[in-house]
């Protein structure tokens, strides 16, 4: 997949673009029925598919008091958007500049540079100054653009819709199982590895740690089967997020004991893919008790992960 930052001459480069249009925080089963349209159009109208998104979310330029917590990061939308089909996607900064073009200006320069055959969006997408640019928009002036615009249904699971809204409540709650579901995948936190304190190799279980960041939507405290991606191989592990109580430490992270693996991982970044949780954050009175339970956590979480990795 390629990746521009900005509205690049892409229409001698790509015929036949078929492009959705969105945020795409967290790529949810609404956001992947939207982009897998897009791919299905282009590959009948034997063109490209393309997301045209922002590196960043507008909120954080127009009240950043209201940004809300980001349930992926780039690397992640990257990741999904390209495992859906997608071969181009576009990644603009929003800037207050850019918050100012017109919705009719927006459209113009997206015919000029990228010439799309669709312009595929969802319920409650707008664009433009003031956020006037919406889909009634699209299907009435589109064909004046030189495309045809498609507004996808919202999509519902257990009767309610799906948003990313939604998903940062359940995450945050800790219903790790309707996140996963309306997400239609594991939720995955990547992350470069930074250093901690080295206590868990002294334990006989080396964790990498990963800072968790004010700006992202975090599951509770508490000890969870993951999956854990890294070049290209997955491996089975256990992830503990919370503040080391045992150790009397206050200071919120993610450590992850990755099962039959060695190797040095500072600065590289991996995928934790939270599958299960196995049981509340818990302060231990002795280091044994805490190995023990370790030991015990390591074994349920090679069963959730064998199962997993199975289906």
């Amino acid at each position: 997949m390629e990746v521009y930052k900005k509205l690049s001459e892409l229409t001698k480069k790509y015929p036949n673009p078929a492009v959705a249009m969105g945020m795409f925080d967290g790529v949810h089963v609404g956001h992947a029925s939207i982009i897998s349209r897009a791919v299905e159009l282009a590959k009948h109208n034997k063109g490209t598919a393309m997301v045209l998104t922002f590196s960043n979310h507008p909120l954080s330029v127009l009240s950043p008091e209201k940004m809300p917590l980001m349930i992926g990061n780039r690397a992640l939308r990257r990741s999904i958007v390209e495992s859906l089909g997608i071969e181009v996607m576009i990644e603009l900064p929003f800037s207050k500049e850019f918050s100012k073009i017109a919705p009719e200006d927006f459209l113009t320069l997206l015919e000029e540079k990228v010439a799309p055959q669709y312009v595929v969006t969802g319920q409650n997408f707008t664009f433009g100054r003031f956020g006037k640019g919406n889909g009634r928009l699209l299907i009435r002036e589109g064909e004046n653009y030189g495309f045809k615009a498609e507004i996808c249904p919202t999509v519902t699971v257990d009767r309610k819709a799906v948003s990313s809204t939604r998903i940062r409540e359940l995450i945050t709650s800790g219903d790790l199982q309707n996140v996963n579901k309306l997400l239609g995948r594991s939720f995955i936190y990547i992350s470069k590895v930074v250093h901690g304190d080295r206590r868990g190799r002294k334990l006989g279980f080396p964790t990498a740690n990963l800072e968790i960041g004010n700006h992202r939507a975090m599951l509770p405290n508490g000890a969870y089967a993951v999956n854990v991606s890294f070049n290209g191989k997955d491996y089975c592990g256990i992830a503990n997020i919370g503040d080391n109580p045992t150790f009397n430490v206050n200071d919120r992270r993610l450590e992850v004991y990755i099962n039959d693996f060695s190797g040095n991982l500072y600065g590289q970044e991996i995928a934790v893919s939270f599958l299960e949780k196995l049981r509340d954050e818990q302060k231990f009175s002795t280091v044994e008790e805490l190995v023990s339970q370790l030991r015990h956590d390591l074994k349920e979480s090679i069963d959730i992960w064998r199962s997993y990795i199975q289906k």
